[in-house]
C-alpha cells in the first residue's frame, strides 16, 4: 500500500514554515525530539521512543560454525523489520526499498565500525563461535527511524548478556544463569546516527526530521559518529548538491548530539543495573506512567487506618437517627397472597381456595346459548331442581348446559350460570306469590 501524498497546501505550508525557521512541533532548527529508554525484563531487550517514533530492539545469541575466512571471529546480523503496525503504507512479507536501505546503513554503523570485539566472541577456532543477532521492529512510524533504530541497536548491545561457556578438550558447556552468571559483550564504542533534512537545493537544514518534513525534503545525509568524535559511516540521498562546508556543519552539530545520547544510555543502563541490583521492580510495565487509565497499574494512596474505630463512633454518635418508616395499607387484589416481617402468611390459604375452585371447576357445567324460544311458555329445572316457568309475553334464553374439562373458561361461565340462575329464581318466587295471592 502507497502512502497518502501529502495535498499542496500542506506542502506549502511546510516550506513556507521551514523558510521562516518555524517547525510544527514548536522546536527549533536544531533541536532533537525527547528520546526515553526503556529495557525490558531480559537481557538484551529494549524500547527506544524518539518523540512518537518507537522502536523494539531484542539481541539473542546462538553457537555456531564460524566464516572460513574468519575461523576465530564472531558473527554479528542486523534485521531491522518495517511491519504495518508502525504504518500503513509498509507491506508485510517481503523488504521494500527502505527496508533494504536502512539495514545496509545500520550495518556499516555498527559491524563495520567494529563496535564489537568478535573475536571475544570466539568459543573454540574454527569450530564454535557465538552469533549474535539484534532484531529491530519498528512499532511507530513518526520519522527519522534510523536515528531511533541505531540507539536502540547499540542500547541493546550493551544492555545483552551472553550464557558463560566452558571448553574441556572437544566438549563445549554452555551454563546457565542459575549456575554461572551471564558475561556482558565487550563493546568498543558507541556508533550513533544522526539525520540531517535539506530543503530547497540545500539552503535549509533541520536536525531529526518528523515523518511529514520527510515527505517535503529534498535530501537526506546522515552520519555515524560516536563520543570521540570519530565517524563510522556517512551517506548522503536525495541527489542534491553540499559543499565542504554544509558536511563540517553537520559533522559538528552530531558531535554534539552523539554525546549527549551516549550520556543517556550510560545512565539508563546505570539505573537498570542499579534496581536489578536492589531488587526493585524493573520491567515495560513498570515504565508506564500510572496516571493514565490504560496503564496497567495505579499508584496505591496510603491509608490511615489506625483510629478508624475511634472516628467510627465519633460520627455514629452525631449521626441522627433514621426516621420511623409509616407503612402504607396495601390493598390486595382476590388471588393473591402476603407474607412477611409482621404480617400472617396467608399462602395456604389461597392453595385451599385454589383446590376447592379447582374442584368446583372440574363439575361445574359450562354455559352455551341457544336460539330464544317465544310464542308459548317453556318449562326447565335448574341446578337446585326447581322448575322455572317462562311466560308467553317474556323472552328468555334457554340454557343448556354441559360439561367441560377447561378450567380457565369453566370458572368464568360458571360465574355467569349462576348470576343468570339466581336472577331466574327470584323471578320465580316473585311469579309464585303473586299466583297465591290471586288464587
Amino acid at each position: 500500500m502507497r502512502e497518502t501524498p501529502l495535498s499542496n497546501c500542506e506542502r506549502l505550508f511546510l516550506l513556507q514554515a521551514i523558510t521562516e525557521k518555524k517547525r510544527l512541533d514548536g522546536r527549533q532548527t536544531y533541536d532533537y525530539r525527547n528520546i526515553k529508554i526503556t529495557f525490558g525484563t531480559d537481557y538484551g531487550c529494549c524500547i527506544v521512543e524518539l518523540g512518537k517514533t518507537r522502536v523494539l530492539g531484542q539481541v539473542s545469541c546462538e553457537l555456531v560454525a564460524p566464516k572460513m575466512n574468519r575461523p576465530t571471529e564472531g558473527i554479528l546480523f542486523f534485521n531491522l523489520e518495517l511491519s504495518p503496525v508502525a504504518s500503513p503504507s509498509f507491506e508485510p512479507g517481503r523488504p521494500s526499498e527502505l527496508s533494504v536501505k536502512l539495514n545496509r546503513l545500520l550495518e556499516r554503523c555498527l559491524r563495520n565500525s567494529k563496535c564489537i570485539d568478535t573475536e571475544s566472541l570466539c568459543v573454540a577456532a574454527g569450530e564454535k563461535v557465538w552469533q549474535i543477532r539484534v532484531d529491530l521492529h519498528l512499532l511507530n512510524h513518526e520519522g527519522n527511524i534510523i536515528d531511533a533504530a541505531s540507539v536502540a541497536a547499540i542500547a541493546a548491545l550493551c544492555h545483552f548478556k551472553r550464557p558463560d561457556v566452558s571448553v574441556q578438550g572437544e566438549e563445549v558447556t554452555v551454563y546457565t544463569p542459575e549456575e554461572r552468571d551471564p558475561v556482558p559483550l565487550s563493546i568498543h564504542h558507541m556508533p550513533i546516527c544522526i539525520s540531517f533534512a535539506f530543503f530547497q537545493q540545500g539552503t535549509f537544514l533541520l536536525v531529526d526530521p518528523s515523518e511529514r518534513e520527510e515527505r517535503v525534503m529534498d535530501g537526506l545525509l546522515v552520519i555515524a559518529m560516536n563520543k570521540h568524535r570519530e565517524i563510522c559511516t556517512v551517506q548522503s540521498s536525495g541527489g542534491i548538491m553540499l559543499l565542504k562546508e554544509q558536511v563540517l556543519r553537520c559533522s559538528k552539530i552530531a558531535g554534539v548530539k552523539v554525546t549527549e545520547i551516549t550520556e543517556l544510555i550510560q545512565k539508563a543502563l546505570e539505573n537498570d543495573k542499579k534496581v536489578r541490583k536492589e531488587g526493585g521492580k524493573f520491567g515495560f510495565a513498570e515504565s508506564l506512567p500510572g496516571q493514565r487509565i490504560t496503564a496497567l497499574k495505579m499508584e496505591k494512596a496510603p491509608v490511615d487506618t489506625s483510629d478508624v474505630e475511634d472516628k467510627a463512633e465519633e460520627i455514629l454518635s452525631k449521626a441522627e437517627p433514621p426516621s420511623d418508616v409509616v407503612s402504607k395499607p396495601v390493598v390486595w387484589a382476590a388471588g393473591t397472597a402476603q407474607i412477611g416481617e409482621g404480617v400472617g402468611n396467608s399462602w395456604g390459604e389461597l392453595e385451599e381456595s385454589e383446590d376447592d375452585d379447582g374442584e368446583d371447576a372440574e363439575c361445574a357445567p359450562v354455559a352455551i346459548e341457544s336460539p330464544k324460544v317465544t310464542g308459548q311458555s317453556a318449562k326447565k329445572k335448574n341446578s337446585n331442581g326447581d322448575v322455572i316457568i317462562l311466560s308467553d309475553s317474556e323472552e328468555e334464553e334457554v340454557i343448556i348446559l354441559q360439561p367441560e374439562v377447561m378450567l380457565s373458561e369453566t370458572r368464568v361461565t360458571a360465574s355467569v350460570t349462576e348470576k343468570k340462575m339466581g336472577s331466574a329464581k327470584k323471578r320465580s318466587s316473585s311469579r309464585n306469590k303473586k299466583k297465591k295471592s290471586t288464587h
